[in-house]
């Protein structure tokens, strides 16, 4: 650790996600059998076969469920059909629908087809009724009765000579129509159940039926009769015809007759000869434990779905439990496995040696392997109950998983293959196994903690059984009763030497591996605890619990550390990473948070999930995370601390450069660039001191003028974007103005309100502006009096007249003022009103905020005559006569002038001018 500097992680991205993509309902492979189509609610999914992505999603805007949809033969046409009774046309590839149009049905459409030319399309409604419809020409061609319930299997003929369309409904009986005559020509009766399926042969002369009545028919279509019928024992969901191009000795074909496959309630496939009825192969299934015909009628691996895969010779079936599994032909190999939904994610944990696969217990009996790269999963048989919990050794290919069937059991993973194998097994709790933890240093033992409030170590078996063998049992070597409530979480030491183990009861304990001896408890937890974990460097253990709360715990004195407290609801997860300093949680709020220990700060906090995230593990590199939850969710996270760090640098970098070139196109007098520069790097004060240093230029104006309207239009959008807030500050509004100026007086209104939120942006600019505009106003006001008294007034000092000229006047203060020969009194209310007028419209000037920098000097020389004002009525008050003459008045002719209350605003009225004075 010496010599390198420790880097908190900041934040996680989200590096890809297992999504629940199928929830029951129609599976169609499409002629190239490069994606798969399949339901889930309001949405129709599209699965890329080679790589186990969802690449399109086609979701309805009601979001009403789709109830059917087929896929046109030549692969560019999809059709869906919604609860909402429209039938919509898309384009799946560009996700956008072409049409959409009434179904003309009563009722939902439960079934539909599309003819081999891709131009007629049947949908049989749950009234009893079926419709045709030509899709090209857009118009309903058919509408046939006659099916009493629910029609749920429409199917071409393939001869689209003949222009048939075979139908089944709640009658059980197979009924063919002739397109022509929009009639029922037979009704072929035969099951007593359900009708399922129906293959034709390649000749189009024979057809086989599968139902759930247990039985398969042959029919003969010449004849219209039923040549065989063959009892295969299970309710059958799927039949297949096997084509006899190829080779398929290895599946027990050993004569040209015509075989099929079934796939049913057992959950396997099998092919039958249908010239004798006999089974001649059924697949076996080695990591699936026997089930007797009774149970298999709900054994969630029954088959729902087989779907043919000419092309690749391939078959496709679909599971109880929504998983799609590929078949490569004439083996019956399982090629690829995808999973349609989790249910509930337990528990998920890095498997392999450079983490290439995820282990996953969910809400059912089965554990999930998937391969990172290809989301393709394999399913783990061997548990009888719902799995809940596994833990994995390190660096190792082993793991070990428990189960509410009160066992557990020890798998091991192929490295060359991929192929997971249990290799031991044990039982002994006496009721549900909760948590599962394996030892750290050597592959040599396993501890579990059970409902039953007992912890229990076993032995693993020495060596450990290689892959293909049988499982080898294993025993436990000790039996501690724990806790009083159940074990919810059981973890151990990095060196072997000590286990912690977390309970309902609200206590954590620490025990010694060796003997099991009891060393210290931990108590502060207000509710169950639900996971106890050790740092990796320090010696100090970190428990969650239901009480919202992770506690850090020292070993040495069991004292608590530190608590961080920010989920809202029960803690149920955390891990160490960054080498123990921080930790990530993991809750019933659906929340994800990283945590600096040191400061009890909450760095991050990731919110992807919709449900309790019950999982949360850490790759051996510390730079990946998963987690999964309730709502059937799996997320890969990625740290991206570095990433974001090299980028911050980077972007550091080249603003400093960009800066530098700023300054020397500035210097250089290159605004065009400059403005460029600083609207690149959306720095508006920048861009704000580009437009000064133009303006301050000697044709301002014109270099202003062409440097805007050489903007591109998304430089335009940003200037304009950047005037909307220079003109709320007085300081920047004239630089905003002008620039408005160029825009508007260029531009048309069509063009201005093609920028990107244009309309915002005037409607922004208008009231600051109309407040500016205010302002002026009143300053304008206060110069016309200004501008008044400076033509007009004469100021005397001494014994000398001073003419007032026109360019500079002697603002000094004047012992002696010329007034009207009348003298004009100045009472105490008239001096009171005066003050109180100068007051007003010094508030006045204040209010401008100094935002007209020109008028500042008139604004003080009218306050400044205003004082000379009251001086010269002050004295006035006192002289004799009112009026004191001049020597050299004789010289100059006597002007006289009168100001009226009229000629002036009214804000500069008051009683000290409302009489008429004379100054000579």
């Amino acid at each position: 650790m010496a010599g390198h500097t420790l880097l908190f992680k900041s934040n996680y991205a989200v590096s890809s996600k297992i999504e629940p993509f199928y929830k029951g309902g129609k599976v169609q492979i499409s002629r190239d059998e490069q994606h798969i189509f399949c339901t889930c609610g309001s949405r129709v999914n599209i699965l890329q076969i080679n790589t186990g992505k969802i690449i399109h999603s086609i979701e309805q805007d009601d979001q009403e469920d789709i109830t059917s949809f087929s896929l046109s033969p030549d692969d560019e046409m999809l059709v869906t059909a919604s609860r909402a009774l429209l039938l919509k046309q898309w384009d799946w590839k560009q996700d956008k629908c072409t049409r959409s149009w009434r179904a003309i049905h009563n009722v939902p459409v439960a079934s539909m087809t599309f003819d081999c030319t891709s131009t007629l399309l049947a949908t049989g409604g749950c009234d009893g009724t079926i419709k045709l419809w030509d899709v090209v020409k857009q118009y309903c061609t058919h509408n046939l009765k006659g099916s009493s319930g629910v029609v749920h299997l429409v199917e071409f003929h393939p001869d689209i000579g003949r222009l048939q369309l075979f139908s089944s409904s709640a009658n059980c009986g197979i009924r063919i129509w002739d397109l022509r005559s929009s009639k029922c020509i037979c009704v072929l009766e035969s099951h007593y159940s359900a009708v399922t399926s129906l293959a034709f042969s390649p000749d189009g002369h024979t057809l086989v039926s599968s139902g759930r009545d247990k039985i398969c028919s042959v029919w003969d279509l010449k004849e219209k009769a039923v040549k065989r019928t063959v009892p295969v024992y299970e309710a059958v969901e799927g039949v297949v015809l096997l084509p006899g191009t190829s080779d398929y000795s290895q599946m027990g074909v050993k004569s040209e007759e015509l075989h099929f496959v079934t796939a049913g309630s057992k959950g396997v496939l099998r092919v039958w000869d249908s010239s004798s009825a006999r089974c001649v192969f059924t697949q076996t299934l080695p990591d699936a434990p026997a089930l007797s015909t009774e149970e298999a009628d709900l054994d969630p691996r029954c088959l729902m779905h087989l779907l043919p895969m000419p092309q690749s010779n391939r078959l496709a079936t679909v599971t109880a439990e929504h998983n799609i599994l590929i078949y490569q032909m004439p083996t019956l190999t399982v090629q690829q496995q995808f999973v349609g939904y989790n249910d509930d994610i337990l528990d998920v944990k890095f498997l392999g040696k450079d983490d290439t696969h995820i282990v996953v217990a969910t809400n059912s009996s089965q554990l999930k392997v998937f391969e990172l790269a290809t989301n393709s999963c394999q399913i783990l048989y061997g548990h009888t109950d719902t799995i809940l919990s596994t833990d994995v050794f390190r660096k190792g290919s082993m793991f070990a998983s428990c189960a509410k069937d009160k066992s557990l059991r020890l798998w091991k993973m192929d490295p060359n293959s991929g192929y997971v194998q249990c290799v031991a097994q044990g039982s002994g709790h006496s009721n549900a196994v909760g948590s599962i933890a394996c030892s750290r240093l050597k592959k040599v033992f396993l501890v579990s903690g059970s409902q039953d409030c007992t912890i229990k170590v076993w032995e693993l078996p020495d060596p450990p059984p290689a892959v293909g063998c049988e499982p080898a049992l294993m025993t436990a070597r000790l039996t501690e009763k724990a806790h009083d409530k159940d074990v919810n979480s059981v973890t151990i030491s990095p060196n072997d030497k000590l286990l912690a183990s977390g309970s309902q009861d609200r206590t954590a304990k620490l025990w010694s591996l060796a003997d099991m001896s009891l060393l210290g408890v931990f108590r502060g937890h207000g509710r169950g605890i639900w996971c106890v974990q050790f740092s990796p460097v320090d010696q100090v253990l970190a428990t969650a619990s239901a009480d919202g709360s992770i506690k850090i715990w020292s070993l040495q004195d069991f004292s608590c550390l530190k608590t961080f407290e920010g989920h809202d609801a029960s803690v149920l997860k955390i891990i160490f990473v960054s080498r123990g300093t921080q930790l990530v949680s993991s809750g019933s709020d659906g929340l994800v948070k990283l945590w600096t220990i040191k400061t009890n700060e909450c760095v991050k906090t990731f919110d992807a999930h919709q449900d309790k995230v019950w999982a949360l593990h850490g790759s051996s590199n510390d730079d990946l995370m998963v987690s999964g939850s309730a709502d059937s969710t799996i997320t890969l996270w990625k740290d991206v601390t570095k990433v974001e760090l090299a980028e911050e640098q980077a972007k550091q970098e080249v603003q400093v450069l960009k800066q530098q070139e700023l300054s020397n196109l500035l210097h250089e007098k290159k605004y065009l660039k400059a403005l460029g520069i600083a609207i690149s790097l959306d720095q508006p004060h920048t861009a704000l001191r580009v437009i000064r240093e133009i303006r301050q230029q000697e044709d301002g104006t014109q270099e202003l003028e062409k440097t805007l309207l050489k903007l591109r239009q998304d430089q335009k959008e940003s200037v304009l974007r950047y005037c909307v807030v220079w003109n709320t500050n007085s300081r920047s509004c004239l630089d905003a103005q002008a620039i408005l100026q160029v825009l508007l007086t260029h531009l048309s209104p069509e063009e201005m309100l093609q920028y990107q939120g244009a309309r915002t942006h005037l409607e922004g600019l208008i009231p600051y502006t109309e407040r500016h505009m205010q302002r002026i106003g009143r300053l304008l006001q206060a110069s016309m009096f200004l501008d008044y008294m400076w033509q007009k007034m004469r100021i005397t000092g001494g014994k000398e007249s001073v003419n007032l000229d026109d360019d500079e006047m002697d603002t000094s203060p004047q012992s002696i003022f010329i007034i009207d020969k009348q003298p004009m009194e100045t009472t105490d209310t008239q001096a009171s009103q005066q003050q109180q007028e100068e007051e007003e419209e010094e508030e006045d000037l204040e209010d401008s905020e100094n935002g007209v920098e020109l008028l500042d000097d008139g604004v003080s020389t009218s306050k400044s005559a205003h004082v000379n004002l009251k001086k010269h009525n002050g004295v006035n008050g006192g002289a004799e006569e009112g009026h004191v003459s001049s020597e050299e008045s004789e010289d100059d002719e006597d002007e006289v002038m009168e100001i009226s209350t009229k000629s002036l605003p009214n804000k500069f009225t008051g009683s000290a001018l409302s009489e008429t004075a004379t100054i000579r």
